[in-house]
């Protein structure tokens, strides 16, 4: 009997063990493998390319690096292509927001053809999109027969690289911007209007710095695919030394002249100078995120 009472509360105390929860099974593996497996798949996909661009450049001394990175020509298609960029992307800041404000507060006749033509730079080939703008913009084209008799002349000049560089990148400020847009709380407008606050006030006060993440976002997504274009630009830029030659191209020139080292060299100062942009701009976005009592 002693036997059987001392047998229970062993079976009992056993028992508890037995029906522990099992760790729920996910569908991804681990956190060790997950993570090997990113920086295994980065390392191959953007740090080591990025890796022997520098290596290569490493193979000049200091004085044909800088005259490789410094000469005039270099120099003047610096300015064209962060230049025009940035006045790019500044455009796409605006109008996108607007497209993105249309989108999403109102209802109209058409607005999926709308929404879906917003995506269209993402589909179109690149060199697709140069030639139609050159056609457009030339001098006998559709636009530009009208305009060049006035004395406003856009393709082959850098005003037809900044259309260009507008189009390409306007997806990128309307597609982060559209989702914020829907998910802002319309209460908050609404308790501001009770408030006695103006449309202006709502929506400087409530509505912008809820956005205002995103609309960073966006615009450092249309600068750095800015500042990276070739294909649309080439067509319409003229191409001209000092004048319409972007950066891009001079790296493919001094690539067709069997340059490597100088090409590396110019793509480092590019890397190094986008990198230096996008860091700014995501410390701005940390900045206003603290600010606005969000986690950065």
């Amino acid at each position: 009997m002693s036997a059987a009472t001392s047998a229970a509360p062993q079976g009992a105390a056993r028992a508890p063990s037995g029906n522990r929860r099992r760790a729920p099974k996910r569908v991804l593996p681990g956190f060790g493998l997950t993570l090997g497996y990113t920086l295994f798949y980065l390392s191959i996909i953007v740090l080591i390319p990025l890796s022997a661009l520098v290596f290569k450049t490493f193979t000049l001394t200091w004085p044909q690096f800088w005259e490789a990175i410094s000469a005039p020509r270099v120099l003047a298609s610096y300015r064209l292509t962060f230049g025009a960029s940035l006045i790019a992307a500044l455009v796409n800041l605006v109008f996108g927001l607007l497209i993105a404000w249309v989108l999403v507060r109102y209802s109209f006749p058409g607005k999926k053809i709308v929404d879906a033509l917003v995506d269209l730079p993402f589909a179109l080939p690149t060199a697709v999109a140069g030639i139609s703008l050159t056609a457009l913009l030339a001098g006998n084209g559709w636009v530009g027969q009208y305009l060049e008799p006035l004395g406003i002349q856009l393709a082959f000049k850098p005003a037809g690289i900044v259309i260009a560089l507008i189009f390409i990148g306007l997806p990128f400020v309307v597609r982060t911007v559209q989702p914020v847009l829907q998910d802002t709380e319309k209460e908050l407008e609404e308790a501001a209007s009770s408030l006695g606050a103006n449309r202006w006030q709502i929506f400087t006060k409530v509505i912008l710095p809820a956005i205002t993440p995103a609309l960073l976002t966006g615009f450092a997504m249309a600068f750095a695919r800015a500042v990276g274009e070739y294909g649309s630009v080439i067509f319409i830029a003229g191409n001209m030394p000092m004048i319409s030659e972007i950066t891009p191209l001079i790296i493919i020139g001094k690539l067709e002249q069997y340059d490597y080292a100088g090409a590396t060299a110019v793509a480092v100062v590019m890397l190094l100078i986008s990198f230096v942009l996008l860091l700014v701009i995501n410390a701005l976005q940390a900045w206003q995120r603290r600010n606005a009592g969000a986690p950065a």
